[in-house]
């Protein structure tokens, strides 16, 4: 680790990704002496834990497995969304067979406005829910879902849904650059909720995993971790998807791309405060909020924590709420704590919601072997979508002892309610057959099909207002 490194973090554990061969990895289960491993670089110059030289040797073998995995991954990706666009384009199969038949065939087209993501395709509602109104404490929630679950689409699918569907404003889709695995590997976007009285809200999204993105996968299970003075640590994949510094940390300012320096790659966190600040220089009854599912949940967390960072007092004054959907741990109890702290002084309402037995949240481990740990309060909801505020979600680990029967009987009843949930909600709960079978495929991994967005939009729909406001 470059020496300029300690200048911005207390202390660190950075594991290099691109060192590390078969007998180093031999090497980390015998020795406990990880300060001369060449892939390793922090403080300590001993590891004693096996279970922790263990949890560090599976994140380096998963790393590489998805780094050699990863273009044969992505093709796989595009050829499954082909297909099922395929299928939507020509009203499924006998469609397309018919089509076939007839030389009639609907290509699609993947520079598209109406082309749709492999995510997509579990769930094609793209409307608001009618009967959510402005006022109503589900209102910010129920679209910070439904643009969550946007956010895995193209910018030009987005930029269509938010200005004619939702009837608001859309302010820009970014593909930004991460330093550490230098390219562009983080996703997120703008838009603008006016209304009447001259208020408005500005909602940032970041995307979460796609299923067939292995550099997302590997910001996921990098479990590299930088200690910031006086805030704790905090998990360094989901910091370099943000925008880390490499050398720097979180400089205060930075100069972005722009006429001037249009080499210069974008960062998510500096422009996207850079384009906050000028929208709520402009409005004095401007707010916003953030927002995110899975790893996008784990930036929409971390993001105001920079800020705090970075004393941006003018902007967390505006933060409204932060919104996240099937988020991993993110930090350590520290780091919770110093959250808590400053989101109570700023009055910024946190909103960690949870669906059923939903694997991810459950993710990176909560144990003595590792430091991360959720914060403030859960809104859990239960396969009947029956929501309570609870401090942690039932079985906080994935592979807790007694859960496993408990997530098998869920999963089999969520499969039974994939053929009745249109009968007891509506037509617009009915799910569909690429839905229901990987409701099946939840039977062999329960929490896979729990944590795509769909659950979560029913559950900010269905689930009691109250909720909200006892959280």
């Amino acid at each position: 680790m470059e020496e300029c490194n300690k200048q911005f973090c207390k202390s660190y554990m950075l594991l290099d990704y691109d060192k590390i061969g078969l007998v180093d990895l031999i090497s980390l289960l015998i020795s406990p002496n990880i300060g001369k491993r060449k892939f390793v670089d922090c403080k300590q110059t001993s590891e004693p834990s096996f279970r922790r030289r263990w949890l560090i040797f599976l994140s380096i073998v998963v790393h590489k497995l998805l780094q050699l995995i990863a273009k044969p991954l992505s093709f796989v990706g595009t050829c499954v969304e082909l297909w099922f666009s395929l299928l939507s384009r020509n009203g499924g199969f006998p469609g397309l067979l018919f089509n076939t038949l007839t030389w009639q065939v609907v290509a699609p087209d993947k520079s598209s406005s109406t082309y749709v993501s492999f995510v997509g395709n579990f769930d094609h509602r793209t409307e608001l829910d009618g009967n959510i109104k402005r006022g109503d404490p589900r209102y910010n929630p129920a679209l910070a879902i439904m643009a969550a679950k946007l956010s895995y689409e193209s910018g030009s699918y987005i930029e269509t849904v938010v200005n004619q569907h939702w009837q608001m404003e859309f302010l820009g889709f970014f593909d930004f650059h991460n330093a550490y695995q230098n390219k562009a590997s983080t996703q997120a976007f703008l838009m603008r909720d006016k209304a009447a009285d001259g208020s408005e809200t500005v909602a940032v999204v970041f995307r979460g995993t796609e299923p067939f993105d292995a550099d997302s996968w590997c910001s996921d299970v990098d479990i590299s971790w930088y200690e910031l003075r006086g805030v704790g640590r905090i998990h360094g994949g989901f910091m370099k998807a943000l925008g880390l510094q490499k050398c720097l940390g979180w400089p205060k300012t930075l100069q972005q791309a722009g006429p001037e320096h249009e080499d210069r790659p974008l960062f998510a966190y500096y422009k996207i405060r850079e384009m906050l600040t000028e929208i709520m220089s402009q409005n004095e009854k401007a707010k916003f909020f953030v927002a995110g599912h899975s790893l996008g949940g784990a930036l929409a967390t971390v993001f105001p924590a920079v800020l705090m960072l970075h004393d941006e007092d003018m902007l967390l004054k505006r933060l409204e709420g932060v919104y996240t959907f099937g988020q991993p741990r993110v930090g350590d109890e520290k780091f919770g704590k110093y959250m808590k702290r400053k989101l109570d002084e700023y009055g910024i309402g946190y909103y960690r919601f949870v669906y059923g037995f939903d694997i991810v949240p459950r993710l990176p481990y909560d144990d003595a072997n590792l430091m991360f740990k959720h914060f403030g309060t859960c809104i859990f909801f239960n396969r009947n979508y029956q929501g309570q505020v609870v401090v942690e979600e039932p079985y906080k680990n994935y592979f807790s002892p007694g859960g496993t029967i408990g997530m098998i009987w869920n999963a089999l009843m969520e499969l039974t309610r994939s053929f009745t949930i249109a009968i007891d909600y509506g037509e617009e709960y009915s799910e569909g057959w690429l839905l229901t079978g990987v409701r099946l495929v939840g039977l062999l991994i329960p929490g896979l099909p729990a944590h795509l967005p769909r659950d979560y939009v029913n559950c900010t729909r269905l689930g009691p207002p109250h909720l909200l406001h006892s959280s």
